[in-house]
Protein backbone atom coordinates (compact mmCIF):
# COMPACT_ATOMS: atom_id res chain seq x y z
CA UNK A 1 0.00 0.00 0.00
CA UNK A 2 1.34 3.39 -1.01
CA UNK A 3 0.41 6.46 1.03
CA UNK A 4 1.22 10.02 -0.03
CA UNK A 5 2.34 12.16 2.91
CA UNK A 6 1.59 15.67 1.72
CA UNK A 7 3.91 18.05 3.53
CA UNK A 8 5.85 21.24 2.85
CA UNK A 9 8.64 20.17 5.21
CA UNK A 10 10.05 16.86 6.39
CA UNK A 11 11.16 16.19 9.94
CA UNK A 12 10.08 14.51 13.17
CA UNK A 13 6.40 14.23 12.28
CA UNK A 14 6.94 12.72 8.83
CA UNK A 15 9.51 10.26 10.22
CA UNK A 16 7.00 9.17 12.84
CA UNK A 17 4.31 8.64 10.21
CA UNK A 18 6.64 6.75 7.85
CA UNK A 19 7.71 4.45 10.69
CA UNK A 20 4.08 3.79 11.63
CA UNK A 21 3.21 3.07 7.99
CA UNK A 22 6.14 0.65 7.61
CA UNK A 23 4.98 -1.25 10.66
CA UNK A 24 1.74 -1.93 8.75
CA UNK A 25 3.49 -2.92 5.53
CA UNK A 26 2.77 0.40 3.82
CA UNK A 27 5.04 2.95 2.18
CA UNK A 28 4.84 6.64 3.03
CA UNK A 29 6.26 8.99 0.40
CA UNK A 30 6.69 12.69 1.33
CA UNK A 31 5.35 14.97 -1.40
CA UNK A 32 4.97 18.75 -1.53
CA UNK A 33 1.61 19.74 -2.99
CA UNK A 34 3.46 22.56 -4.74
CA UNK A 35 5.17 19.88 -6.85
CA UNK A 36 1.89 18.26 -7.90
CA UNK A 37 0.17 19.43 -11.05
CA UNK A 38 -2.88 19.03 -13.21
CA UNK A 39 -2.13 17.57 -16.65
CA UNK A 40 -5.09 16.18 -18.52
CA UNK A 41 -2.77 14.66 -21.14
CA UNK A 42 -0.72 12.65 -18.64
CA UNK A 43 -3.31 10.16 -17.33
CA UNK A 44 -7.01 9.37 -17.34
CA UNK A 45 -7.45 11.15 -14.01
CA UNK A 46 -5.59 14.32 -15.02
CA UNK A 47 -3.25 14.51 -12.01
CA UNK A 48 0.51 14.20 -11.75
CA UNK A 49 1.67 13.18 -8.25
CA UNK A 50 5.48 12.89 -8.11
CA UNK A 51 6.59 9.30 -7.58
CA UNK A 52 3.34 7.72 -8.75
CA UNK A 53 3.77 7.89 -12.53
CA UNK A 54 0.37 7.70 -14.20
CA UNK A 55 -1.16 6.14 -11.08
CA UNK A 56 -2.51 7.45 -7.81
CA UNK A 57 -1.67 6.74 -4.17
CA UNK A 58 -3.88 4.33 -2.25
CA UNK A 59 -4.41 6.99 0.41
CA UNK A 60 -3.15 10.46 1.32
CA UNK A 61 -2.36 11.91 4.71
CA UNK A 62 -2.05 15.70 4.86
CA UNK A 63 0.72 16.90 7.13
CA UNK A 64 1.22 20.42 5.76
CA UNK A 65 0.35 22.78 2.91
CA UNK A 66 2.87 25.47 1.99
CA UNK A 67 1.69 29.06 1.94
CA UNK A 68 1.62 30.95 -1.34
CA UNK A 69 -0.49 33.17 -3.52
CA UNK A 70 -4.25 32.73 -3.55
CA UNK A 71 -3.90 31.00 -6.90
CA UNK A 72 -1.17 28.62 -5.70
CA UNK A 73 -3.04 27.58 -2.56
CA UNK A 74 -6.23 27.12 -4.60
CA UNK A 75 -4.42 24.70 -6.92
CA UNK A 76 -2.89 22.76 -4.00
CA UNK A 77 -6.27 22.37 -2.35
CA UNK A 78 -7.69 21.50 -5.76
CA UNK A 79 -5.36 18.50 -5.95
CA UNK A 80 -6.73 17.28 -2.60
CA UNK A 81 -10.30 17.88 -3.77
CA UNK A 82 -9.58 15.93 -6.95
CA UNK A 83 -8.07 12.97 -5.10
CA UNK A 84 -11.17 12.70 -2.93
CA UNK A 85 -13.45 12.83 -5.97
CA UNK A 86 -11.32 10.13 -7.61
CA UNK A 87 -11.94 7.82 -4.64
CA UNK A 88 -8.59 8.26 -2.86
CA UNK A 89 -9.16 8.68 0.90
CA UNK A 90 -7.59 11.97 2.04
CA UNK A 91 -6.93 12.43 5.76
CA UNK A 92 -7.96 15.31 6.52
CA UNK A 93 -9.53 16.19 3.20
CA UNK A 94 -9.52 19.64 1.61
CA UNK A 95 -12.99 20.56 2.86
CA UNK A 96 -12.04 19.92 6.48
CA UNK A 97 -8.76 21.80 6.12
CA UNK A 98 -10.53 24.79 4.57
CA UNK A 99 -12.98 24.90 7.50
CA UNK A 100 -10.23 24.81 10.12
CA UNK A 101 -7.71 27.13 8.41
CA UNK A 102 -10.38 29.85 8.10
CA UNK A 103 -10.82 30.81 11.75
CA UNK A 104 -14.04 32.72 11.07
CA UNK A 105 -15.62 29.62 9.49
CA UNK A 106 -14.43 27.54 12.44
CA UNK A 107 -16.10 29.95 14.87
CA UNK A 108 -19.29 30.01 12.79
CA UNK A 109 -19.56 26.21 12.61
CA UNK A 110 -18.81 25.76 16.31
CA UNK A 111 -21.50 28.31 17.18
CA UNK A 112 -24.01 26.69 14.82
CA UNK A 113 -23.34 23.29 16.41
CA UNK A 114 -23.87 24.65 19.93
CA UNK A 115 -20.24 24.12 20.94
CA UNK A 116 -19.12 26.53 23.67
CA UNK A 117 -16.78 29.12 22.11
CA UNK A 118 -16.08 32.81 22.88
CA UNK A 119 -18.13 35.49 21.09
CA UNK A 120 -16.50 36.14 17.73
CA UNK A 121 -16.69 38.75 14.97
CA UNK A 122 -15.19 38.97 11.46
CA UNK A 123 -15.64 42.08 9.32
CA UNK A 124 -13.91 44.01 6.56
CA UNK A 125 -15.03 47.49 7.67
CA UNK A 126 -12.38 49.08 9.88
CA UNK A 127 -14.90 51.63 11.20
CA UNK A 128 -17.37 48.90 12.16
CA UNK A 129 -14.59 46.96 13.87
CA UNK A 130 -13.42 50.05 15.75
CA UNK A 131 -16.97 50.70 17.00
CA UNK A 132 -17.18 47.09 18.16
CA UNK A 133 -13.90 47.38 20.05
CA UNK A 134 -15.08 50.61 21.70
CA UNK A 135 -18.40 49.03 22.71
CA UNK A 136 -16.74 45.91 24.12
CA UNK A 137 -14.16 48.05 25.92
CA UNK A 138 -16.91 50.13 27.56
CA UNK A 139 -18.41 46.88 28.84
CA UNK A 140 -15.03 45.92 30.36
CA UNK A 141 -14.05 43.34 27.74
CA UNK A 142 -10.77 42.83 25.95
CA UNK A 143 -10.72 41.30 22.49
CA UNK A 144 -8.07 39.25 20.74
CA UNK A 145 -7.27 40.39 17.20
CA UNK A 146 -6.04 37.39 15.20
CA UNK A 147 -4.81 36.80 11.65
CA UNK A 148 -7.55 34.85 9.88
CA UNK A 149 -5.06 32.25 8.64
CA UNK A 150 -2.54 32.47 11.49
CA UNK A 151 -0.97 29.64 13.48
CA UNK A 152 1.33 28.96 16.44
CA UNK A 153 0.13 32.07 18.30
CA UNK A 154 1.72 34.50 15.85
CA UNK A 155 0.25 37.96 15.28
CA UNK A 156 -2.19 37.90 18.21
CA UNK A 157 -2.91 41.27 19.82
CA UNK A 158 -5.14 42.42 22.69
CA UNK A 159 -7.42 45.41 22.06
CA UNK A 160 -10.31 46.97 23.96
CA UNK A 161 -10.24 47.08 27.77
CA UNK A 162 -6.69 45.91 28.50
CA UNK A 163 -5.08 46.43 31.91
CA UNK A 164 -7.57 49.14 32.83
CA UNK A 165 -7.00 51.25 29.72
CA UNK A 166 -8.59 51.37 26.29
CA UNK A 167 -6.45 49.96 23.48
CA UNK A 168 -7.87 50.89 20.06
CA UNK A 169 -7.90 48.66 17.02
CA UNK A 170 -4.65 49.01 15.02
CA UNK A 171 -4.48 49.43 11.26
CA UNK A 172 -5.70 46.25 9.57
CA UNK A 173 -3.08 46.29 6.82
CA UNK A 174 -1.13 43.58 8.64
CA UNK A 175 -4.28 41.44 8.91
CA UNK A 176 -5.32 41.33 5.27
CA UNK A 177 -7.69 44.29 5.83
CA UNK A 178 -9.92 41.98 7.88
CA UNK A 179 -10.77 42.18 11.57
CA UNK A 180 -11.19 38.74 13.12
CA UNK A 181 -11.91 39.38 16.80
CA UNK A 182 -12.63 37.02 19.66
CA UNK A 183 -13.62 38.04 23.18
CA UNK A 184 -10.65 37.51 25.50
CA UNK A 185 -11.07 34.85 28.18
CA UNK A 186 -8.88 35.96 31.13
CA UNK A 187 -6.81 33.28 32.88
CA UNK A 188 -8.49 31.85 35.96
CA UNK A 189 -5.18 31.31 37.76
CA UNK A 190 -1.50 32.16 37.50
CA UNK A 191 0.19 30.86 35.51
CA UNK A 192 -2.58 30.43 32.97
CA UNK A 193 -3.11 27.40 30.79
CA UNK A 194 -5.24 25.85 28.10
CA UNK A 195 -5.86 22.27 26.99
CA UNK A 196 -4.94 20.65 23.71
CA UNK A 197 -7.09 17.58 23.09
CA UNK A 198 -6.37 15.18 20.22
CA UNK A 199 -9.42 13.70 18.47
CA UNK A 200 -8.84 10.79 16.06
CA UNK A 201 -11.68 9.14 14.17
CA UNK A 202 -14.28 10.90 16.29
CA UNK A 203 -12.75 9.85 19.63
CA UNK A 204 -10.79 12.06 22.02
CA UNK A 205 -7.65 10.04 22.79
CA UNK A 206 -5.27 12.20 24.83
CA UNK A 207 -4.80 15.69 26.24
CA UNK A 208 -2.20 18.02 27.66
CA UNK A 209 -2.11 21.34 29.45
CA UNK A 210 -0.08 24.17 27.90
CA UNK A 211 1.06 26.39 30.76
CA UNK A 212 2.47 29.90 30.36
CA UNK A 213 2.94 33.15 32.25
CA UNK A 214 1.82 34.85 29.03
CA UNK A 215 -1.81 34.86 27.88
CA UNK A 216 -0.76 33.07 24.68
CA UNK A 217 -0.35 29.37 25.43
CA UNK A 218 1.26 28.00 22.27
CA UNK A 219 4.33 25.83 22.74
CA UNK A 220 6.08 27.79 19.96
CA UNK A 221 5.57 30.90 22.10
CA UNK A 222 7.28 29.36 25.14
CA UNK A 223 4.50 27.47 26.93
CA UNK A 224 5.46 24.27 28.72
CA UNK A 225 3.47 21.07 28.38
CA UNK A 226 2.04 19.01 31.23
CA UNK A 227 -0.04 15.82 31.31
CA UNK A 228 -3.77 16.43 31.65
CA UNK A 229 -6.61 14.21 32.72
CA UNK A 230 -8.97 13.73 29.78
CA UNK A 231 -12.23 14.23 31.63
CA UNK A 232 -15.59 13.29 30.13
CA UNK A 233 -16.41 16.99 29.83
CA UNK A 234 -13.24 17.79 27.87
CA UNK A 235 -13.58 14.70 25.69
CA UNK A 236 -17.21 15.43 24.82
CA UNK A 237 -16.47 19.09 23.99
CA UNK A 238 -13.49 18.19 21.80
CA UNK A 239 -15.40 15.45 19.98
CA UNK A 240 -18.32 17.75 19.25
CA UNK A 241 -15.91 20.42 17.95
CA UNK A 242 -14.20 17.94 15.59
CA UNK A 243 -17.60 16.68 14.40
CA UNK A 244 -18.80 20.23 13.73
CA UNK A 245 -15.98 20.63 11.19
CA UNK A 246 -16.16 17.00 9.95
CA UNK A 247 -12.51 16.29 10.83
CA UNK A 248 -10.79 12.90 10.57
CA UNK A 249 -8.32 14.06 13.21
CA UNK A 250 -7.91 17.39 14.96
CA UNK A 251 -6.11 19.20 17.74
CA UNK A 252 -8.74 21.07 19.76
CA UNK A 253 -7.62 24.09 21.81
CA UNK A 254 -9.82 24.61 24.87
CA UNK A 255 -9.71 27.35 27.52
CA UNK A 256 -11.07 27.15 31.07
CA UNK A 257 -13.56 29.88 31.92
CA UNK A 258 -15.99 30.67 34.77
CA UNK A 259 -18.79 29.41 32.49
CA UNK A 260 -17.01 26.14 31.71
CA UNK A 261 -14.47 25.09 29.06
CA UNK A 262 -14.67 26.91 25.72
CA UNK A 263 -13.20 25.87 22.36
CA UNK A 264 -10.83 28.45 20.90
CA UNK A 265 -9.57 26.75 17.75
CA UNK A 266 -9.70 23.51 15.79
CA UNK A 267 -6.43 22.52 14.12
CA UNK A 268 -6.82 20.37 11.03
CA UNK A 269 -3.09 19.85 10.46
CA UNK A 270 -2.17 19.55 14.11
CA UNK A 271 1.39 19.00 15.31
CA UNK A 272 1.77 16.54 18.19
CA UNK A 273 5.44 16.54 19.21
CA UNK A 274 4.69 18.28 22.50
CA UNK A 275 1.64 16.12 23.12
CA UNK A 276 3.66 12.96 22.46
CA UNK A 277 5.94 13.84 25.41
CA UNK A 278 3.03 13.42 27.82
CA UNK A 279 1.18 10.59 26.01
CA UNK A 280 1.92 6.91 26.64
CA UNK A 281 0.81 5.52 23.27
CA UNK A 282 2.35 6.40 19.89
CA UNK A 283 0.22 9.12 18.29
CA UNK A 284 1.49 8.54 14.75
CA UNK A 285 0.46 4.88 15.01
CA UNK A 286 -3.02 5.92 16.13
CA UNK A 287 -3.37 8.28 13.15
CA UNK A 288 -2.13 5.68 10.66
CA UNK A 289 -4.39 2.99 12.15
CA UNK A 290 -7.44 5.23 11.76
CA UNK A 291 -6.45 6.35 8.25
CA UNK A 292 -5.76 2.85 6.91
CA UNK A 293 -8.60 1.24 8.85
CA UNK A 294 -11.70 3.39 9.09
CA UNK A 295 -10.96 5.89 6.31
CA UNK A 296 -9.75 3.37 3.76
CA UNK A 297 -12.67 1.05 4.54
CA UNK A 298 -15.14 3.90 3.99
CA UNK A 299 -13.55 4.67 0.61
CA UNK A 300 -13.76 0.99 -0.38
CA UNK A 301 -17.43 0.83 0.57
CA UNK A 302 -18.15 3.94 -1.54
CA UNK A 303 -16.37 2.43 -4.55
CA UNK A 304 -18.39 -0.79 -4.19
CA UNK A 305 -21.63 1.16 -3.96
Amino acid sequence: MRVALFTDETGWHTRQLQRALRSRGAEGRCIDLADCRIDTTAAWHGLVIPGYGSGLPDAALVRGIAGGSFEQVTKRLGVLHALRELGVPVYNDARAIERSVDKSMTSLLLHAAGVATPPTWAMESASQAQRLVTRESAAGHALVLKPLFGSQGKGLQLVGHVGGVHVPLPALSGYGELAYLQRFVPPMQAPGFDWRVLVVGGQALTAMRRVSEHWIHNVKQGARVEPAVLTDELADLAQRAAAALDMDYAGIDILPSPDGPQVLEVNGVAAWQGLQRVTRFNIAEALVADCLGRKLAQAGARRQA
